[in-house]
């Protein structure tokens, strides 16, 4: 009841999600990696909602937060980053407070580029991020069905699940 305590808990989970607006020509990064340079995100920075939502994961696992209390984007210095300094920020914060990732499930929901082909590539590419094997890592694509912006192929989201697991 509002105490803490010193017991650290074996494992923690977390869930993130982001979406973005698309726009005309740029470059769409998702998991790291370049997926489309036909559109791309409206965003203050690279605009990976797969990196965003991970970050917001691993952040409200341990209790630290959101995406936009450690990197808002009112600051000129986050204008175009790469979403990998973000995750490796929040990585930190969860390896400083004793834990590694145990695994991370990834849904990205688009109409538009097709990412069957890049799943292997964001795969390796979030578990080299993260520190962890690449069977930790799970990458599932669907789509909106036609349904709402992301199915008008107006705007992409991602959804990330990570658990932690005590050092």
């Amino acid at each position: 009841s509002g105490q803490t305590t010193s017991m650290r808990l074996p494992f923690r989970v977390g869930h993130g999600y982001d979406l973005h607006q698309l726009q005309p020509g740029g470059k769409l990064m998702l998991a790291g990696i370049c997926v489309s340079e036909e559109i791309s995100p409206v965003a203050h920075s690279d605009g990976d909602v797969v990196l965003h939502a991970a970050v917001d994961a691993l952040l409200g696992a341990v209790a630290a937060g959101d995406i936009g209390e450690h990197f808002p984007n009112t600051d000129p210095r986050w204008a175009g980053a790469t979403s990998s300094v973000f995750l490796q920020h929040a990585l930190k914060i969860v390896q400083e407070k004793g834990y590694r990732v145990g695994n991370a499930d990834v849904l990205i929901i688009a109409e538009r580029p097709k990412l069957k082909k890049h799943k292997p590539t964001m795969q390796r590419q979030l578990a080299a991020l993260l520190e962890v094997e690449i069977d930790q890592v799970n990458i599932k694509a669907g789509t909106n069905e036609g349904c709402d912006a992301i199915g008008r192929g107006e705007a992409i989201a991602a959804d990330v699940t990570v658990l932690l697991i005590a050092q």
